[in-house]
């Protein structure tokens, strides 16, 4: 069964994360994607399912995390390319305008990918979440320029809005070698 929403809990506590977990899971039929330590001694919970589903588990998986929340979301329609950037599947073959969004939070980043992939004709190239990252997290792109430039300003706004915004970048013409460095 193909889900189209996703949920996400980010905590400062790895103890709190596998309560968060288990509540989540146990509040609703959710499908686990995602629960793991991060860098920097966090812990991050992702779940899909039916929009109503993955509302009740995040809403159940915050109340267990109690202080220990950092940042959640749900996302009802999630763009379909974000899951094959996430897990390092996307294939590039030939790199326009690169465009980078860098965050503070996992969760605020994965809600900036989806914004950008949604404003603009882009295409993800990964979204890396803070593993060997300090705790950030960033998404790179490829396409034209003025699409790039578009897809980035959309999902710094949406990481902005959160008070997560670390940095975002457009290069226009970037050298080959940056390809091979990314994948």
């Amino acid at each position: 069964m193909a889900y189209n929403s996703l949920g996400l809990i980010e905590l400062t506590s790895i103890a709190a994360g596998f309560q968060s977990c288990d509540a989540m899971l146990k509040a609703a039929n959710v499908e686990l994607v995602l629960s793991r330590s991060i860098c920097s001694g966090k812990y991050m919970v992702m779940v899909r399912g039916d929009v109503g589903d993955v509302q009740a588990a995040v809403s159940a998986g915050t109340s267990a995390g109690h202080f220990s929340v950092i940042d959640s979301f749900v996302i009802p329609n999630l763009h379909e390319s974000v899951f094959p950037a996430i897990s390092g599947a996307s294939k590039v073959e030939e790199m326009e305008a690169l465009g980078i969004v860098e965050s503070f939070s996992v969760a605020s980043l994965i809600e900036g990918a989806d914004a950008a992939v949604k404003a603009a004709n882009v295409q993800l190239i990964e979204i890396r979440l803070a593993m060997a990252l300090g705790g950030k997290a960033f998404v790179t792109m490829t396409g034209n320029v003025a699409a790039v430039q578009a897809a980035v300003d959309a999902g710094a706004q949406v990481v902005g809005q959160k008070g997560m915004l670390v940095n975002k970048v457009v290069i226009p013409h970037p050298r080959p070698e940056l390809l091979t460095e990314m994948i």
